[in-house]
């Protein structure tokens, strides 16, 4: 029987290489997710580097006194990767959930990075 962890590990591994099929070589806007914070970056995976990445763990976001267990930090740090994309050169990327359902926190992420002006 599987453990959680392997479980999850699975679910993120087949969202992935559905994405490299479909993907066309575009970067990859990749979402990390844990019960208090939650983190994004967008990766180009054919040079192996990460060109852009925001997080509930930053200083400016802790200053705020904002925890990243709500959507609405979601949402912020999704405006933050659009805007340090934005200024990487990247507009459009191809969204992986990480084996997430596309619910909360994280379709509040998505939503405000593509208000931001990335497109997936």
């Amino acid at each position: 029987m599987l453990s959680q962890r392997e479980k999850q590990a699975r679910r993120a591994q087949r969202v992935r290489t559905q994405i490299r099929r479909k993907g066309g070589g575009k970067p990859r806007l990749s979402v990390a997710r844990s019960s208090k914070h939650i983190s994004v970056q967008v990766i180009d995976d054919v040079a192996g580097v990460t060109l852009a990445s925001a997080s509930t763990l930053e200083k400016d976001f802790r200053a705020t006194g904002k925890t990243g267990a709500d959507t609405a930090a979601a949402g912020a740090v999704g405006k933050l990767i659009a805007e340090r994309a934005k200024k990487a050169g990247v507009s459009d990327v191809v969204f992986d959930r990480g084996g997430y359902l596309f619910h909360g926190r994280v379709k509040a992420l998505a939503e405000a990075a593509r208000e931001g002006g990335l497109n997936f």
